[in-house]
């Protein structure tokens, strides 16, 4: 049994004049149901909401104030839902609404919480479609992409493969728009990802769409040092789903770490916020990344913000380049206290216990 997670771009529900979006769902999903047939299981993470509610209000380009983007998401939403239900409910399936944002992934219980319900839905044979709550989310409390989402949803299910369906073939080494030269990349392994990321090659942004290339590179990171194999592949090619689903290679393989961090390390690094920033010494800043050394007060140079025992804190070193995030074992207040008194016994306690810090 594989149990795989698909992210469904915006570019490709928004339809054209020639397909409307209930057309390319269906063809989506008579593609999916081949799939679980076969006794495999899927959670979709969809985008389009705010498109399908522009749509519906005759808004021809996407909002830039958030009260707007709030509203079209809203009315988008029942609309995206009611689609997947009719088509789901003819192929014989049901389907749950799960809807997401950065508060629901900020504590490890929560996260354990939704883990455990998209695994207990899956279980029951449910398709949960899975979005950002866009409707009631402010900026603080959005991921801004599904990219990122889909990757967190790979991590919490322990799925085998996430599936990047987008409007463009593979990854390029240039943005192929711009550049004749350019050339696709088939397979991507981790040591050569950061790499990739780093360039921020073929900066595909639309005016629809959140993401872009550089948010699929970061999902595709996030994922694979989780151990999940990342497959980013043009959904908008109706050959390209049957050949998804009989494993084939095409699009960009990315390909997981050999040694994943683990789910739990997962979540510290990418889906909870931190509420505050130590910056270490350069000893300390060693010792955490080469040694797996616990984070001790000595150690701290300065603190920035205002946390108490078990909230995330970014960990920085002296040029201010974030070095990992953790959950903090001592109070700002407290930390400031020691940090201004030197000559006390303080100085070896552990302000971010090794356990509970992930290197960034």
């Amino acid at each position: 049994m594989k149990t795989w997670v698909i992210k469904i771009g915006t570019s490709i529900l928004r339809g054209t004049k020639e397909t409307s979006t209930e057309e390319i769902i269906e063809t989506l999903s008579r593609s999916f149901t081949d799939f679980l047939s076969k006794g495999n299981k899927l959670i979709l993470v969809t985008s389009g909401a705010v498109g399908l509610g522009c749509q519906k209000l005759n808004i021809e380009t996407r909002p830039n104030d958030l009260s707007t983007l709030q509203a079209t998401a809203a009315v988008g939403q029942v609309n995206l839902m009611s689609l997947y239900d009719k088509v789901f409910n003819k192929l014989g399936h049901n389907i749950a609404q799960i809807l997401i944002t950065k508060a629901d992934f900020n504590s490890r219980e929560s996260f354990n919480n939704a883990s455990k319900t998209l695994k207990k839905l899956i279980d029951l044979n449910v398709i949960p479609i899975v979005n950002e709550n866009d409707t009631v989310a402010n900026e603080e409390l959005k991921y801004g992409d599904n990219d990122t989402l889909s990757a967190l949803v790979a991590l919490a299910i322990n799925a085998n493969k996430l599936i990047l369906l987008t409007d463009i073939e593979n990854l390029y080494s240039k943005d192929p728009r711009n550049n004749k030269d350019a050339q696709p990349i088939k397979e991507v392994h981790n040591s050569e990802l950061k790499e990739i990321k780093d360039k921020n090659i073929q900066n595909s942004n639309n005016e629809w769409g959140t993401g872009g290339i550089s948010t699929k590179l970061i999902s595709a990171e996030i994922a694979t040092k989780g151990g999940v194999e990342v497959q980013l592949v043009d959904g908008t090619n109706k050959k390209n789903l049957i050949e998804i689903f009989n494993d084939n290679k095409i699009g960009t393989l990315f390909y997981p770490v050999e040694k994943p961090i683990g789910n739990k390390k997962s979540w510290l690094s990418h889906a909870i916020q931190t509420v505050g920033k130590i910056t270490l010494d350069d000893g300390a800043s060693f010792a955490i990344k080469k040694k797996g050394a616990s984070l001790l007060a000595v150690g701290v140079k300065n603190v920035e913000g205002n946390f108490t025992i078990n909230q995330a804190v970014k960990i920085v070193n002296t040029n201010d380049k974030e070095v990992a995030k953790g959950l903090v074992s001592v109070s700002s207040d407290k930390l400031r206290s020691i940090l201004n008194n030197k000559e006390n016994n303080n100085s070896s306690i552990i302000v971010v216990h090794r356990d509970v810090l992930a290197l960034s």
